[in-house]
């Protein structure tokens, strides 16, 4: 009898808890857990000082870079000999309390508060997990990661980032709202739209025409029928954003006087990708991204106008540097254009909750076919079917493992032509590096081979201090905006989590899990590409590749710890707090080719 979903959430959410706590608190002790009915298991054993209590996991798939897979638990006093079985959310609770007698998260009352909020949001997420499997339980059934489309592939992800405490949890959306609003529901809505008196509004845009007119093609055919007023401009808004902009004080005054209309739902009919604020209907040329009223994992999402005007800036400079001609296979999708409601009663340079960001779609007609972001080829299966990555490898080569290692090794190849190269080139030549993680990475795989990457986000771009004078040279105006500019010894960190740790590390890790190739074997193909990129490069983009093969460490994001914490980390300044160190896993390759070298002289 298959697992209930119940079952399946709760071990997921110790999966994804327990790796966080492994990578950021205590990576416990390797041991054995000899049972008589049952050979010996490799675990890992915590000890949680504070509760008195040994926590014993088995590790049923481990990884030498990624999430572990876990099976049975077992839990002792540490008085006692026995070991007993325990739930996996009750090993959960014991792993967080402990983690918040470890973490720096306040004292007394204000670390017990912080501990009873973060178990919330992991209940919540459990709760939200639980649910979507009910669905996909009651959906049809066909393998449906053989044959996908970009849309498909942004509704795909049930159990949400693997290495998150609370993947799914979603503050300030409820289940009816969840139905035409998340991405996994496939719900599909109108824009609401506002007029809004002109002198009101703020925008800009790197295209040849203004963002006021880039919005209405947002609302294609029905924006003649919207009845704008002379000195009027149209402002499309989220429905959810909309609702929660209506109760401000301020909204309701601008209102009042006339100088804002609400004026009701136009346009076709959009659905959310898998960031939930950013939409999509695939005959419009823009996706629009909005600021929501609504807390996910760490944050709640809400557009800055350092990155409204990151986003425009960053899309000037991109069409000056010629970077994309030189890279017909790797494109950065821009963010060319934005408008937002400036608020009278708020200071010029705040935040009025209409921040609405423009975004190129070139996902439109049969060009949507076999795009897939990286986050949904990788994720954890859904209970008796493949990944999307092995139902992908397994159509491409059916005859058998031999082959299909072969044929994942070949695919892993192709997939750092379209990634790893052009992201790091970029770094290299024009001192600019992406916030590539798996859910900004997309792959065009029409044929099934990786033929093409896309990076998307206003929010992750890096410029390096080194690079400032050629850089202000093509944008000016990247000299004006706040947390742009980093020095290169923290841009290298950064791209080796978000790059290397979060995105190619996960395919990686999802190979190995499916069978599908050693991690080994792929770990050694990766160095081996990073030497020969750190030959053929000569600048930042050589140091990076360098610092990735020869660093004791790697950079990781603090997921658990930001959590424990309570930190906005989209508020928190320029982020650095947000990330600590593990271990490299080419560390101890490096030794290895050392001692071959010495060898061979």
């Amino acid at each position: 009898m298959p697992p209930s979903s119940q079952a399946v959430a709760e071990a997921a959410a110790f999966r994804s808890f327990a790796n966080g706590y492994l990578r950021e608190i205590d990576p416990g002790i390797r041991v054995r857990h000899a049972l008589a009915d049952a050979p010996p298991a490799p675990c890992v054993e915590w000890n949680l000082r504070s509760r008195r209590l040994a926590i014993r996991a088995e590790i049923r798939s481990p990884s030498l870079c990624g999430a572990h897979g876990f099976g049975r638990l077992w839990t002792r006093h540490l008085h006692e000999p026995r070991w007993r079985p325990v739930a996996p959310m009750r090993a959960l609770q014991e792993l967080l309390g402990e983690a918040y007698s470890r973490a720096d998260a306040g004292s007394g009352e204000t670390a017990r508060e912080r501990e009873l909020e973060l178990l919330g949001r992991v209940l919540d997420s459990y709760r939200e997990t639980a649910r979507l499997l009910d669905l996909t339980g009651r959906a049809e059934g066909g393998d449906e990661a053989a044959e996908t489309d970009f849309i498909a592939a942004e509704r795909a992800l049930v159990f949400g980032h693997w290495l998150h405490p609370t993947p799914k949890s979603r503050q300030g959306l409820t289940t009816w709202q969840a139905r035409a609003y998340a991405p996994e529901e496939g719900g599909t809505f109108r824009l609401a739209v506002f007029a809004a008196e002109a002198g009101l509004v703020r925008h800009d845009s790197a295209v040849s025409r203004s963002a006021p007119d880039l919005a209405l093609d947002l609302i294609g055919a029905d924006a003649g029928r919207l009845g704008l007023r002379a000195g009027e401009t149209a402002l499309p808004m989220h429905p959810l954003q909309a609702e929660a902009l209506m109760l401000e004080p301020a909204i309701a005054a601008l209102v009042e006087a006339g100088r804002l209309r609400p004026l009701g739902a136009f346009g076709p009919r959009f659905t959310a990708t898998s960031s939930l604020r950013t939409v999509y209907a695939a005959g419009r040329p823009w996706m629009a991204k909005f600021s929501l009223p609504v807390t996910l994992t760490n944050s709640l999402r809400v557009n800055r106008l350092a990155e409204l005007k990151a986003g425009v800036a960053m899309a000037r400079l991109l069409a000056r540097n010629g970077f994309g001609a030189r890279h017909p296979n790797f494109r950065i999708l821009t963010d060319p254009a934005y408008l937002t409601l400036h608020d009278p009663g708020r200071a010029e340079g705040e935040e009025s909750g209409f921040e609405t960001v423009l975004r190129e779609n070139p996902f439109r007609a049969g060009a949507a076919r076999g795009v897939a972001t990286l986050a949904a080829l990788t994720a954890e299966p859904l209970p008796g079917r493949p990944s999307r990555l092995e139902a992908l490898l397994r159509r491409l080569c059916p005859d058998g493992p031999a082959g299909r290692a072969q044929a994942a090794r070949t695919w892993f190849g192709l997939y750092l032509d379209c990634m790893l190269e052009p992201v790091v080139a970029l770094y290299d030549a024009h001192g600019i590096a992406l916030e590539a993680h798996q859910q900004n990475a997309l792959l065009d795989l029409a044929s099934g081979w990786p033929q093409r990457g896309f990076y998307r986000d206003n929010q992750g771009f890096y410029l390096s201090e080194a690079a400032r004078p050629r850089l202000l040279r093509d944008a000016p105006e990247t000299g004006s905006i706040a947390s742009l500019y980093f020095a290169d010894g923290e841009i290298r960190r950064r791209l080796a989590y978000y790059l290397v740790v979060n995105q190619i590390f996960s395919v990686i890790a999802r190979m190995g899990h499916d069978g599908l190739a050693r991690e080994e074997t792929l770990l050694d193909d990766l160095g081996h590409r990073l030497e020969a990129m750190a030959r053929r490069l000569t600048g930042a983009g050589r140091a990076f590749a360098r610092s990735v093969l020869d660093g004791p460490t790697l950079c990781t994001k603090a997921n658990l710890r930001v959590r424990l914490c309570d930190r906005d980390e989209l508020a928190s300044g320029d982020g650095t707090g947000n990330y600590i160190d593990m271990p490299n896993p080419f560390a101890g390759r490096a030794v290895r080719d050392e001692a071959g070298r010495a060898l061979a002289s």
